[in-house]
């Protein structure tokens, strides 16, 4: 028989317990009385991987404003991963990213950088400060492992609720809430409940460029590591990419990637031959002589989708959609977990500018994690969609023009600190995005001749003036 537990008008239900769950649960302290986390999996007992994580063996980096969501929500937090060996490499100082024109200049800014850390560290820290966090709440909140969301309970106006079942056995249930989150990542059944409760399923955007990737760990060989990552993405012409970047332990993790179905193999001598292939020899040379420690594993779900939950009518009352149930991006670019983390605040600064009833507060909250959303998501689909093969019948005159525009501008990022720094304040969603078209970026963009970058990587950082930089 089905048990019953009826919530009150402050009780929260967040589905889902891995970061973006972790994190929504924390915004919610102080907000709601009880919060209940529904987690399928159970954790590791120690800093591991986790089944329901299906990237968590891949590179994973932590941009700027998502690290400064996270000491936000967790305080504390960015520290407490670099003091357990997550490298913070500079932009673009200690990262090289390779464009179709050249290698390019190594500027020393000082502006923004990344951690550059496995997903079994990052994970554990999270949970971890959360766990503490909570323990010193007012909120009571519950963790449940090994437990099932497998539907909502109310109607097209309003959540209630949500059904649960125990992946061991045991009776299922229905919990009852003033607000449900969903932060069940890639998989969430969302658009199906929706219909279960006489609801459309939100309007969804998707652009795939059939793009897959694989990654292998390495330790340095004879010669040591590298002086800095290395990034070779794919551009049009040059379907093959990859990054090479430290992590933890003194590891450094191998991703290659291939467009169009062209992906990186997975046995280990074909997956280093494919390493030989991407855009420039030089990646090669960092790993044929380094040490694997790691199987290659593969990873091929590497769409954008977008589901629009805050356009007007498109979700009831008492429901809002965060992380990647709400948005994926090609994991390439590096930026869902900060776009977790961003949308986690933006849940608790709408609740404590607002301080309204949590069921009535959740379309306000969904309008806002749709406006830090925007960044990442217009960046990510602009730089995908040039390897689309139908490319050019799906974009507008005013869409070619942009995309002539920001192919322009990141090739004089290359060479250029003002427009360099324009374009790293907006990939590391601490912009919006009309900085990159400011009179100052777009006549350094438009009006200065084109140049090739540098031919081969540069081995000496360049210092950039403090005024240099702005725009």
């Amino acid at each position: 028989m089905e048990q019953q537990h009826t919530g009150g008008a402050r009780d929260a239900i967040v589905i889902g317990g891995g970061l973006a769950g972790m994190l929504a649960a924390t915004a919610l302290l102080g907000h709601a009385d009880t919060v209940t986390v529904i987690e399928r999996d159970r954790y590791p007992e120690h800093r591991g991987f986790r089944k329901g994580v299906p990237q968590s063996r891949h590179t994973h980096i932590l941009l700027t404003g998502g690290q400064r969501a996270l000491d936000a929500l967790l305080p504390g937090s960015c520290t407490a991963l670099v003091e357990a060996g997550a490298p913070r490499l500079d932009l673009p100082r200690d990262i090289l990213t390779r464009t179709p024109t050249g290698w390019p200049r190594r500027f020393d800014e000082g502006r923004h950088h990344t951690l550059s850390v496995s997903r079994p560290l990052l994970d554990a820290v999270v949970t971890e400060r959360a766990r503490a966090a909570f323990a010193d709440s007012t909120t009571h909140v519950e963790v449940r492992e090994a437990t099932e969301a497998v539907g909502l309970t109310g109607d097209a106006e309003r959540v209630t609720g949500v059904r649960i079942r125990p992946r061991d056995g045991g009776a299922p249930q229905t919990r009852t809430a003033a607000l449900v989150v969903d932060a069940s990542g890639r998989s969430s059944r969302a658009p199906r409940w929706y219909a279960e409760l006489g609801l459309d399923a939100p309007h969804e955007e998707t652009v795939d460029t059939g793009l897959g990737y694989a990654t292998r760990r390495y330790r340095p060989g004879p010669g040591g590591p590298p002086d800095t990552g290395v990034n070779i993405p794919n551009w049009p012409g040059s379907p093959r990419g990859g990054c090479y970047l430290p992590v933890e332990d003194g590891a450094w993790m191998l991703t290659l990637a291939g467009m169009h179905g062209d992906h990186p193999p997975t046995d280990p001598a074909e997956f280093l031959a494919y390493c030989a292939t991407v855009g420039d020899p030089y990646l090669h040379s960092l790993v044929a002589d380094a040490e694997p420690l790691t199987p290659v594993h593969g990873f091929q779900d590497t769409r954008n989708r977008r589901r629009r939950y805050e356009r007007p009518g498109a979700s009831p009352h008492g429901f809002l959609v965060l992380g990647d149930a709400h948005c994926t991006f090609n994991p390439v670019y590096g930026q869902g977990m900060s776009v977790a983390a961003l949308g986690a605040r933006a849940l608790r600064d709408t609740l404590e500018r607002t301080g309204g009833p949590l069921p009535d507060t959740a379309a306000t909250v969904q309008r806002e994690i749709a406006a830090v959303t925007d960044p990442a998501w217009i960046t990510a689909v602009g730089a995908d969609l040039p390897y689309l093969r139908d490319a050019d019948e799906k974009r507008s005159v005013g869409e070619r023009l942009t995309a002539w525009y920001l192919e322009r501008l990141a090739a004089r990022a290359a060479l250029d600190p003002v427009v360099g720094a324009a374009l790293r304040d907006v990939f590391c969603l601490t912009a919006p995005l009309p900085r990159l078209f400011g009179p100052r970026i777009a006549a350094r963009t438009v009006l200065r001749p084109r140049r090739p970058a540098l031919p081969a990587p540069p081995t000496v950082p360049e210092p950039v003036r403090a005024s240099g930089a702005r725009a």
